[in-house]
């Protein structure tokens, strides 16, 4: 009896440990996420402080010290102009990271309101917003993506300098066809959500629709999204990059890594390491958010181990 009592007594002291605390433990199992969320902390505490850091203005000409080779006054070298690649690789990355973070979020938003009421309300709501989206989704994005961004390159926003205003311009173009994947994720999440037990109690307790999309319907459909969010960081960084890289991103002299790929072209074979310093960053970002992804699908996964 009084080791039944003990027994009892210590399963009552015995506290569950939170979700939050679990995903932790589940994310840090994965090495390699652990390794990619540094090195994306790394680039962004780059991007924040890189008045700090940068030894020279990127903006800066020395057309006398044009190519020059990685040395003790530029570490990475120099640019066609006489910039300092360096200062210019800073500056690139406040940019670059900006319109990826924007695109996504934003993106994801959007999806997630889209679908959320797609697969809720179903009947003619999911038909006209699904044949929108399919419809959306035959159209060939890079050409269109290459329209838009020919089309708003002589557009600023009146109050902004003029590296920002670009930097949101080219983010609307990307948002523009960004939300698609993931309103159809959410959509089928919800689809297999709205009638579960929980959604019948609410609806029988009176909530309104809206109330159970917002309280009920997003936070349960979260988990897929929050993966779909890190694994679209790389996907958007890349194809940032390929726009600038082909004269429709965001123009020179504004750095970014793409157009300082761009503008190594014809210097290629005598200066390999200028288009190898923007490559590199490119290809870390881009790794370092997928395995960022891999980690959180691990994590989320409900049909791990604790």
């Amino acid at each position: 009896m009084a080791v039944a009592e003990l027994q009892s007594e210590s399963l009552a002291t015995i506290k569950e440990e939170s979700w939050f605390l679990i995903i932790l433990r589940r994310f840090l199992r994965h090495k390699l996420a652990v390794v990619g969320m540094i090195v994306a902390f790394l680039f962004v505490l780059m991007a924040l402080f890189a008045p700090l850091i940068a030894p020279y203005d990127p903006y800066e000409q020395n057309l006398g010290n044009s190519y020059a080779n990685p040395s003790a006054e530029h570490i990475l070298g120099t640019d066609e102009l006489g910039r300092d690649v360096f200062s210019r690789l800073l500056y690139a990355a406040r940019l670059s990271l900006f319109v990826t973070v924007t695109v996504n979020f934003i993106s994801e938003t959007i999806g997630v309101l889209v679908g959320a009421t797609s697969g809720y309300f179903g009947k003619w709501v999911d038909s006209l917003i699904q044949r929108t989206v399919e419809f959306l989704l035959t159209l060939p994005t890079l050409p269109l993506l290459l329209f838009f961004s020919a089309m708003l390159r002589g557009v600023t926003i009146p109050g902004l300098p003029d590296e920002w205003s670009k930097a949101i311009i080219i983010s609307g173009v990307l948002i523009a066809f960004g939300w698609l994947g993931s309103t159809r994720l959410v959509r089928g999440m919800v689809l297999s959500l709205r009638e579960q037990d929980f959604a019948q109690a609410a609806r029988a307790l009176g909530a309104n629709s809206w109330t159970i999309i917002a309280r009920h319907m997003i936070p349960n459909a979260m988990a897929p999204v929050i993966v779909n969010l890190t694994l679209g960081l790389g996907g958007v960084i890349v194809l940032e990059a390929a726009l600038s890289f082909l004269g429709f991103g965001i123009t020179p002299p504004v750095p970014t890594w793409g157009n300082m790929l761009q503008n190594v072209q014809e210097r290629m074979w005598q200066q390999p390491w200028l288009a190898f310093y923007p490559g590199l960053c490119i290809f870390l970002t881009s790794l370092s958010f997928n395995y960022i992804g891999d980690g959180l699908r691990d994590a989320l996964d409900p049909r791990l181990k604790l």
